[in-house]
């Protein structure tokens, strides 16, 4: 199928969230081979249009996978994160899985272009935790004018809400920099953030061009599974007041990230896009 290609090598992690998807990277865990079976979106693909896309994830045995981590905290099932290839777009879902390992999310991709999607996957395994990473392709119709990337700014505003970090402007590949967020609602209230697929926030990185991928968490200050694992580096983010997100920023080598920065508030969850320099 034009405009779709599969990416049919993961990388089996020892724990935490999620990796780089270049194993030029550093080192991490055991390889082990899994496969995207039978991805497609069910229509032609157009902008703003609704569409579904299938797949399962086919075990190195060729048995498809159905048995994955349930529970509490973010670090569970299947991660869909669907992103354009100049970091504008970013979208990012936990769908269900079928009985016989089926997945089926509908998704809208709004703008013309190339468009990468990521299939996070935490099978229940024995032993330390660990998840992988498969990648597939999507192109919507149309011209695709790529956007560039903005310069780094420490204060975004999404829908009325201002969200200011802290302590991003000295970053480093591989280690674990905290990172606060103060987020305020349109009144200039601080707002009470509202648990969304297992924790309070969501920080997704990507790095311009290569498209490395590292995701971190913000749990409340007693969740579990919230952890995530680099190497030998670890990140876990807490909030324990409105308003306030202690971001750890972790990511596999150095670069031009984007950082979104995702939460829910009033019902509505929100992405704020931050672009970060990392030495």
């Amino acid at each position: 199928m034009r405009g779709l290609l599969l990416a049919l090598t993961a990388v089996l992690l020892a724990a935490g969230c999620s990796s780089s998807s270049h194993v030029t990277g550093p080192k991490i865990g055991a390889a082990a081979t899994y496969h995207l079976a039978g991805f497609r979106p069910t229509a032609a693909v157009r902008p703003g249009k609704s569409i579904a896309v299938s797949f399962r994830i086919d075990q190195p045995s060729g048995a498809a996978l159905v048995d994955y981590r349930r529970g509490p905290g973010p670090h569970t099932g299947i991660h869909l994160i669907v992103v354009r290839d100049d970091l504008s777009i970013i979208i990012h879902r936990h769908p269900k899985v079928g009985p016989n390992g089926s997945v089926r999310q509908p998704i809208v991709l709004p703008a013309p272009g190339p468009y990468r999607v990521l299939v996070d996957a935490y099978p229940n395994l024995g032993g330390p935790r660990r998840n992988f990473q498969l990648f597939a392709t999507l192109r919507a119709a149309g011209r695709y004018i790529p956007r560039p990337l903005p310069p780094f700014a420490t204060t975004d505003r999404v829908d009325g809400y201002t969200i200011s970090l802290r302590g991003a402007s000295h970053l480093k590949a591989i280690d674990p920099i905290p990172v606060s967020a103060t987020v305020v609602d349109p009144a200039g209230r601080p707002v009470k953030f509202q648990p969304w697929y297992g924790a309070l926030a969501h920080a997704i990185f990507f790095r311009k061009g290569s498209l490395d991928y590292f995701h971190t968490h913000v749990c409340s200050p007693n969740a579990t599974g919230c952890t995530s694992v680099l190497g030998g580096a670890r990140a876990v983010g807490r909030s324990s007041k409105p308003g306030k997100l202690n971001v750890v920023v972790l990511v596999p080598l150095p670069g031009t990230w984007r950082l979104f920065l995702q939460f829910q508030a009033n019902g509505h969850v929100l992405t704020a896009p931050f672009t970060l320099h990392v030495r």
